[in-house]
């Protein structure tokens, strides 16, 4: 099996230099406006989430603004790094007591390759992880990641966004591979419905004959 370079995490320093001003970012300065759009999204169809599953929930904000949105059961949430993993778990995001909440030290990869995570959850987050996963690995992540989420809140930055990080906000990850568009899509076709803005709907729990979302028109 391979590894890729952020499979492990990132170091305190990544994080002091990535994230010096956390509250300019996209996922967290407007988190609550994301977790507002994706509750406003689901309503709209009537789809309850009753479980949410964050994989990468890194400083924890956009998690933390989606329990407190939804007001799940039960909730997970894993992070590589254990800087930011210690730090998250230390401030504690639950935001009501009902809500059954685990934390793991993990990855992406390990999570879907541990037997232990089989239940599936209602909504699962994950943003700008993939651009950190191998090629191999995206691929056998997400037949597993479609069995296990039912709806994915997903984003990524392709090649060209990666340009404009660099030129707009003179920006460059080290750490992230380069893909396009296409590419992405291709692969994330596969085993999920494009419904929404970031909003991905799984092959493995519906089609178009017993999907929630009304408009059938906006499915590709």
């Amino acid at each position: 099996m391979s590894i890729s370079k952020g499979s492990d995490g990132f170091t305190k320093e990544y994080w002091d230099v990535n994230y010096s001003s956390p509250d300019e970012m996209d996922g967290i300065g407007n988190a609550e406006n994301h977790a507002k759009y994706i509750k406003a999204t689901l309503d709209l169809d009537y789809i309850d989430i009753s479980s949410v599953a964050d994989l990468g929930f890194g400083l924890g904000h956009l998690f933390q603004a989606v329990m407190k949105e939804f007001i799940p059961y039960r909730a997970l949430g894993i992070e590589p790094s254990k800087f930011v993993f210690d730090q998250v778990k230390k401030r504690g995001i639950s935001p009501v007591e009902s809500t059954s909440l685990k934390l793991y030290n993990m990855d992406l990869l390990s999570w879907c390759q541990d037997a232990r995570f089989v239940k599936h959850f209602d909504l699962g987050i994950c943003t700008s992880v993939f651009q950190y996963l191998s090629d191999e690995e995206v691929r056998e992540v997400l037949p597993i990641l479609a069995k296990r989420i039912k709806y994915l809140y997903f984003s990524v930055p392709t090649d060209k966004e990666l340009d404009r990080q660099i030129e707009d906000l003179e920006f460059k990850d080290e750490y992230a591979i380069r893909r396009s568009k296409s590419w992405y899509q291709k692969e994330i076709k596969k085993h999920f419905t494009f419904v929404s803005s970031r909003i991905l709907e799984s092959k493995f729990h519906f089609k178009e004959e017993n999907t929630f979302f009304t408009d059938l028109l906006f499915r590709f």
